[in-house]
């Protein structure tokens, strides 16, 4: 699992916060830190700041500030404060003081022919320019088409300050599109949040804007919302704007990337992209060795929990190692198993289906086979699904649509089944947008999902992908005996895991199964290898999808365990002797042997073997039967020996009075009578004695009698023999033990060397001399003490640094104390310790090793060649290795040495991390060999030499000068312009260079030339018209020269023209005429400025510009007007700077003209009555008053009467007449039956009359008796 990445606090409890001031005044930014004494630095524009006239800079306690004085717009920049890991950015605002005027951009002139009507309009002066308006504030940025025409400062989207920094981003920018505000960059530090705003105005809107976040090219984020990403939306209905937020909640540093937000509505659409930065945490102070070589995850940053020398050393970062063999692979979060299997072949289906842990292969395919590649225009969807989602167990994921009808019905099926509302199943309905929110993923949520909108369907499928399988328990290096039962065991992370197994990169198939087998245990898989034996040994590895792990499996011959060994025989004769021993393997037979020639059973020697007790007996014993016998067991490099001695029986004939004695004559021991006796074993001491009467005995080492006290000293005395017996004999019983007997007649004495062997003590630590890619060269010194017998050999282990199991590297011992360990794996940190063994047996193992990881050289540098030589110097150049293994390049070493020797010196002090190098100082015509080496912790590569040997000498090379392309034509500079030619040349050795101008040689006065050994440079710091001409350029090696040329043309603005005059003058037309200028400026006349004025304001105005003739005439005139007239000349340098004026002016005439002003005809408003409104027939009751109402129109105003059936009523009190705005009412009060009938309203004027009538009906009351009886 991954470790936790601790949140770091920031160092300000109070930050800076972006300001505005105006141009001239001061400004004050304040900081304070938690702690008192912390560090606190300023900068601008990511560049420290200095204390000056400009800043000023104070701390006191935790408070800091930034004072800037004389604030110009230079100032505004974007500032920042730093205190430990902590950043803080903050923005000012440079804004103009009031009223100050804002000069308005230049309008280039050009060619405009004069109107006539408009020629007024050049007399009077120019207008002032507007004044510019304000900028905007930068949180209501003005649409584009309001922008002022003056300048204004804007600040970079990507100089806003962070979200992190508590300062809102500045979201100033050219808007063009559909945003008010575009999201901008920010960077985060892992664990915090930030959000990212979008605004759209709605105003010109018809439709409501969708929105969609984006993360690298493809990816929607609208799938991934859930615990670390969440989008919102808002609108304010005062101002019609819309508000889309997306939120990061504790950031990861796969997060970091590039983002894209587009907005879309109906046929407009606009998007914007931008950065999210994600930084680590910053550490604790102290520095931990691990933190260095903690492994990282795939996606770059993730700490993933274990430490991972390999992989740094791949990359170069460090020559450590990690000891655990299990690689963690973390899954791309953000890899598309639809997209991969979409352009996979089907032949890799079944190893993308294990990487991604894909467990229903057949179904998937079957799903994938059903997709629709085409699909057609769908009228009912706006937005379809697409055709497949990814989704991670336990995550959550929502599906979207677009309807064109919003009010329209949607349904959801799964596979084909109808969904209905649940916890697990949430329906959204947002404007024209349906989302289907499926919450805590499983693997029966892997179907196929369906939108039904009335008689259309869009089809999904949704694939459940299981989190990476990641090792939790390793692989255990084993050692075994031929022939035992093996079970390599891991533990993975979840149960039901696929995994796989290798041997040696060999894929371990059931096709196998007769011998390995496979068995799952919940989270636990397992190899089994019934029988081990010799073949089975190797490198095994299991694979999941998310980690591997590997360990090594050695089988070793069965060792023979002797339970019982055979024991040395004194025996008297005609006695039986039984050598019996015991070994583990019962059907483990063997020989046996007397002083090293083979016993065959006679009568008297008989051999036998059951089970696991092997015995050899000789009955009636015999003088000749004294001797070495052995017995070595078959196929088991060791043996088993014991003495067999035989006491002789002298018979004498004894007195009375006999001195004692003791016989040692048939003791067994070596020529120095030195008994020897293996530590831990038991001493017996048996010393035959005579002597009449029977003597004492007394035993000694030196001055001191040993006596019974310890419970391990035994002394016993019988008729005829005095036994000594240690129990448990050890290194402080070794010595000489004198016996004595003493009786009456004398006393005797003898005396036993006794030595005792042991085990030798452990060698030294072990030292590692060096390390290759799979192996390593490993040294030690004896152990100290050898146990009394000499050292046979030793036996090496070594083991993973975090392993605890020890694997044997040798089964004899081995002789010499420098032994070389292979079959390593390369990366992994081992450790090493060593046993001593002698003739007794092993010692303890010795203090283990400094661990060591096997690193190989790097394969030799290639490409070795000369690049260039001199009389003293030679470069060298060559291209890294191609293979550099897991260690860090340390660099190169170069060396040469001269031909027919074989000392090679080195050619620079050290290594050089570049791959070219110059080697000088050389003597001038020896031949050298060069050589190039590759350095690692693991030393030096194979060296990479020349084809043969060089020699130290200038190689002649033909001059040759490389003129640039831009100089191959003529090279035009105006007057006081500097020149500054560098012309590269070629040629060994160093050519000699000469100038010359017009044939003439270059004075230094006039250029200057510097040369060098590969370039000269001709400069002028300010040309002249004299400087213009030919540079001829020569390059000289004894006889051997190139030339070039270089054209330099001086330019200077023309003289003025000359002789102008008038030569005509009719109606509006002045015909003009002049010569060309003396001095062009060196260089074609390009066209002629004609301009006019009038001699009473004399204001020029131009009439033709870049005119190319001599002669034009000037048109559209204002009668009245007195003109003069002048002229420009213009070459490629501009206009000349002065003039050619007339010497007259030129009058324009007046003609008369009679004014005859229009006769009009008065317009007759007279109109005939007319009705456009009619009276309209009416059904009334009887007893409410009512209204009959029509319009009129006509001129005079018409006289107009009321009738009932053709009876005037404009006299009767009952109606009322009114007349309002043209539109005429008849009001009858409280009508009776009686008022029934057919009005007329007419209207009479002078020009006519008019009529209109309608009927009205009276309908009686209905009395309430009557409407009862009716109901």
């Amino acid at each position: 699992m991954p470790e936790p990445v601790k949140k770091t606090v920031s160092a300000f409890a109070k930050k800076p916060k972006t300001q505005e001031a105006e141009e001239g005044s001061s400004v004050l930014f304040e900081a304070e830190t938690e702690k008192p004494d912390a560090k606190v630095k300023w900068q601008c524009n990511s560049k420290d700041i200095a204390v000056g006239d400009k800043y000023v800079i104070t701390a006191a306690g935790n408070k800091h500030s930034l004072a800037i004085t004389a604030i110009t717009k230079e100032d505004a920049n974007v500032y920042a404060v730093i205190a430990g890991g902590s950043k803080v950015k903050f923005d000012l605002k440079v804004v103009s003081k009031p009223g100050a005027p804002v000069k308005a951009p230049a309008v280039a002139s050009g060619k405009s022919d004069v109107d006539p009507e408009k020629a007024p309009a050049e007399t009077a002066p120019p207008a002032d320019p507007a004044p510019t308006a304000d900028p905007a504030p930068s949180g209501d940025p003005a649409p584009p088409a309001a922008a002022p025409t003056g300048e204004q400062p804007v600040v970079a989207a990507q100089d806003a300050p962070p979200a992190e920094d508590g300062q809102p981003p500045d979201t100033r920018q050219d808007l063009t599109g559909l945003f008010t505000e575009k999201p901008t960059s920010g960077d985060v530090t892992v664990g915090e949040n930030i959000t990212f705003v979008a605004k759209v105005c709605a105003e010109s809107l018809l439709k409501k804007p969708t929105i969609k976040w984006f993360k690298g090219k493809w990816m929607d984020l609208a799938s991934k919302s859930g615990k670390h990403l969440q989008l919102k939306e808002t609108y304010d209905r005062s101002t019609k704007i819309y508000t889309f937020e997306m939120q990061i909640i504790a950031a990861k540093a796969n997060f970091a990337g590039a983002y894209r937000c587009e907005v879309a509505s109906r046929d407009k659409f606009d998007s914007c992209n931008f950065d999210l930065a994600v930084h680590e945490a910053r550490a604790a102070e102290g520095f931990d060795i691990r933190t260095a070589f903690r492994r990282t995850s795939a996606d770059g940053k993730e700490d993933s929990g274990e430490l991972d020398f390999s992989t740094l050393l791949k990359k170069s970062s460090s020559f450590l190692k990690s000891s655990n063999r299990a690689v963690q692979v973390s899954a791309d979060p953000d890899s598309d198993v639809w997209n991969i299997l979409s352009h996979a072949p089907s032949s890799e289906y079944e190893k993308i289906a294990f990487e991604h842990g894909i467990t229903d292969l057949r179904g998937m395919l079957k799903r994938l086979k059903k997709m629709k590649k085409e699909e057609k225009k769908s009228a009912a969807f706006i937005k379809k699904l697409d055709p497949a989602y990814q989704v991670k167990k336990g995550h959550k994921i929502k599906l979207a649509i677009e309807v064109a009808n919003q009010d329209v019905e949607v349904k959801w099926l799964k596979n084909g089944q109808e969904l209905q509302p649940t916890g697990r199943y949430i329906f959204e309905s947002v404007g024209n947008m349906r989302y289907l929110t499926i919450n805590h993923c499983s693997l029966a949520d892997d179907s196929a999902y369906s939108c039904v909108v009335g008689e259309e369907k869009c089809t999904t499928e949704l694939f459940v992908q299981e989190p990476p399988i990641t090792i939790v328990k390793n692989l255990e290096d084993q050692m075994v005996m031929k022939g035992e039962r093996v079970e390599l065991v891991c533990e993975v992370s979840e149960e039901g895991a696929n995994v796989k197994w290798e041997k040696d990169g060999v894929e371990l198939t059931r096709d196998e199964s007769f011998k390995y087998r496979f068995k799952k245990d919940g989270c636990k898989h397992v190899l089994i290898i019934n029988e081990a034996t010799k073949e089975d040994c190797g490198h095994y590895k299991v694979k999941t999808n998310g980690g591997e792990s590997m360990a090594e499996l050695l089988v070793q011959e069965k060792d023979l365990e002797v339970y019982q060994s055979i024991a040395d025989l004194t025996v008297k004769a005609k006695d039986q002797a039984v050598f019996k021993c015991e070994v583990s393997d019962e059907k483990v037979k063997g020989t046996w042997y007397k002083n090293g020639v083979e016993v065959k059973p006679d009568a008297r020697v008989n051999i036998t073997h059951i089970g696991r007790n092997h015995k050899l007996t000789i009955d009636d014993v015999k003088p000749e039967d004294e001797g070495d016998y052995t017995f070595v067991p078959d196929g088991h490099a060791f043996n088993l020996s014991a003495k067999l001695n035989f006491l002789e029986v002298k018979i004498d004939f004894v007195p009375r009075q006999d001195p004692p004695k003791i016989h040692l004559d048939c003791m067994g021991r070596t020529a120095e009578s030195t008994i020897i006796v293996v530590a831990g074993n038991k001493l017996r001491l048996d010393v035959p004695i005579t002597g009449d009467p029977a003597p004492t005995v007394i035993w000694t080492k030196g001055d001191k009698v040993v006596t019974e006290g310890d419970n391990r000293v035994h002394v016993e005395t019988t008729k005829g023999h005095c036994v000594f017996t240690i129990e448990g004999a050890e290194r402080q019983d070794e010595g000489i033990y004198s016996v004595v007997v003493r009786n009456p007649a004398g006393e005797d004495t003898a005396d036993i060397n006794v030595k005792v062997v042991d085990v030798p003590d452990p060698p030294q630590t072990p030292r590692v001399l060096s390390v290759g890619e799979d192996s390593c060269v490993v040294q030690w010194d004896p152990p100290l003490f050898d146990g009394g017998q000499p050292i046979i050999g030793y036996v090496l282990e070594r083991k993973k640094k975090k392993s605890y199991r020890w694997m044997r590297l040798n089964f004899d011992p081995y002789p010499d104390t420098t032994y070389e360990a292979k079959r390593m794996i390369e990366g992994m940190e081992y450790e090493m310790r060593v046993y001593a063994v002698n003739g007794i047996g092993m010692s303890r193992h010795s203090p283990a090793s400094q661990s060591f990881v096997p690193v190989a050289p790097t394969s030799e540098p290639i490409g070795l060649c000369v690049e260039d030589i001199s009389d003293t110097t030679i470069s060298l150049k060559w291209r890294p290795p191609e293979r550099i293994g897991s260690a860090e390049l340390e660099g190169y070493g170069v060396e040469y040495c001269k031909e027919g020797t074989d000392e090679w010196i080195p050619a620079i002090q050290g290594l050089t991390d570049r791959t070219s190098l110059m080697i000088r100082d050389l003597t001038t015509g020896d031949k050298l060999q060069f050589r190039v080496r590759a350095f690692n912790m693991a030393g030096p590569s194979a060296a990479s030499t020349l084809a043969q040997p060089v020699t130290i000498r200038e190689i002649m090379q033909r001059p040759r000068i490389l003129i640039p392309r831009n100089l191959r034509q003529t090279l035009v500079k105006k007057v006081g312009d500097t020149v500054n030619l560098m012309i590269k040349f070629q040629g060994k050795p160093r050519p000699k260079v000469i100038w010359s101008k017009d044939g003439e040689p270059l004075s230094p006065t006039f250029a200057s030339v510097r040369n060098s050994e590969v370039d000269t440079i001709l400069f002028i710091r300010k040309t002249e018209r004299t400087h213009s001409g030919k540079y001829d350029l020569q390059v000289q090696i004894e006889n051997v020269e190139d030339k070039a040329s270089i054209t330099l043309q001086v330019v200077d603005l023309p003289g003025a023209p000359e002789a102008l005059k008038i030569t005509d003058v009719w109606g509006f037309n002045v015909a003009l005429e002049w010569k060309p200028p003396k001095d062009d400026g060196n260089c074609e006349i390009t066209g002629y400025t004609i301009q006019k004025a009038d001699k009473k304001t004399m204001e020029w105005f131009t009439v033709y510009e870049q005119y190319r003739r001599t002669n034009c005439v000037a048109s559209d005139l204002i009668m009245g007007n007195e003109y003069v007239f002048r002229v420009f000349a213009i070459n490629q340098v501009g206009l000349s700077l002065e003039s050619c004026n007339t010497p007259d002016s030129a009058y324009i005439q007046k003609t008369a003209i009679e004014y005859k002003p229009p006769t009009y005809k008065d317009h007759d408003f007279t109109q005939a009555p007319k009705f456009t409104h009619p009276l309209v027939n009416r059904s009334i009751i009887a007893g409410y008053s009512t209204t009959l109402s029509c319009s009129l129109r006509g001129s005079p105003k018409p006289k107009v009467t009321w009738f009932k059936n053709k009876m005037d009523i404009s006299n009767e009190a009952k109606y009322r007449m009114l007349s309002r705005q043209g539109v005429l009412t008849l009001e009858i009060r409280k009508p009776c039956t009686f008022d029934g009938g057919v009005y007329m309203c007419k209207a009479v004027n002078d020009s006519g009359e008019d009529i209109v009538e309608c009927k009205l009906e009276v309908r009686p009351q209905v009395p309430r008796e009557e409407k009862k009886k009716e109901v």
